[in-house]
């Protein structure tokens, strides 16, 4: 089992600075992995009591059974996890507002390439970091997957995002997060986070929204951001490299088109 060691953040003794409009209903963060899943995880939690958000698991389906007091109606918590599309997560996930996080494929191969290579993931692929593989091999590893050992780009987006659509799920592009984030002043960025918020039951933003924000999204607070990655990582273009864009086409043909990104 792949293990993920990251550090611990502080939010939850920052949490108590604010005053929070308790959770009428359970609501859970989907995402496709390597999306900013802690970055909107922690952005959330700036709105929701310590008490009611779920710390126990990071909910996957191999131990959702074990987890499903995180959706009970009678004690609404917020949590967070992959969650694969399945007869059994879409029952345990009746109760809850559901959000599904998702990311442009080709920023999203860059992001698994470098969190593979990092000392962050550690796993049955510690060989990759060997430099015995060029940068480009891993990157295609990450679109088409790596057999029995990763699963495959359209694999990943399907399960985790894809067929999740058209099921009154809230859909979040990880892009628009950046963006409104980097021009948190604009009365574009007020409406967009009001609708984030929104789904944690509040009507209104609060006074404070923009230091909430601030606060979640701080970037020493995410142990899997980019610079918070350790280990001796290769260094990564910052645009997927036109041979790889026409690949990830050619393995998830629409894709790109289907979430918006086209």
């Amino acid at each position: 089992m792949p293990r993920v060691v990251i550090k611990q953040d502080n939010l939850n003794s920052l949490n108590s600075q604010f005053i929070h409009e308790p959770l009428t209903q359970p609501v859970f963060l989907n995402s496709v992995p390597k999306s900013g899943t802690h970055l909107v995880r922690n952005i959330l939690r700036m709105f929701v009591p310590v008490e009611q958000q779920y710390h126990d698991a990071f909910v996957q389906i191999p131990i959702l059974k074990q987890n499903l007091q995180a959706f009970d109606v009678n004690n609404p918590k917020l949590s967070w996890g992959h969650l694969l599309f399945s007869d059994d997560s879409v029952i345990a996930l009746r109760p809850a507002k559901h959000i599904v996080l998702v990311r442009d494929p080709y920023s999203w191969v860059l992001a698994r390439t470098r969190f593979f290579l990092s000392d962050t993931f550690q796993g049955s692929l510690e060989h990759l970091k060997s430099g015995k593989v060029s940068l480009e091999e891993v990157m295609n590893m990450m679109i088409f997957g790596i057999y029995q050992k990763a699963p495959t780009l359209a694999e990943i987006f399907t399960h985790n995002a894809v067929a999740w659509l058209g099921t009154g799920v809230k859909v979040i592009k990880y892009e628009d997060v950046i963006r409104h984030l980097k021009a948190i002043d604009k009365p574009a960025a007020q409406i967009f986070f009001a609708d984030l918020i929104g789904q944690l039951g509040y009507q209104t933003l609060p006074e404070d929204w923009q230091k909430r924000v601030k606060l979640g999204s701080d970037r020493e607070q995410s142990g899997t951001a980019r610079e918070n990655l350790s280990g001796n990582i290769m260094e990564l273009p910052d645009e997927l490299p036109f041979e790889q864009k026409q690949l990830v086409e050619y393995a998830a043909p629409g894709l790109r088109r289907l979430l918006g990104y086209i």
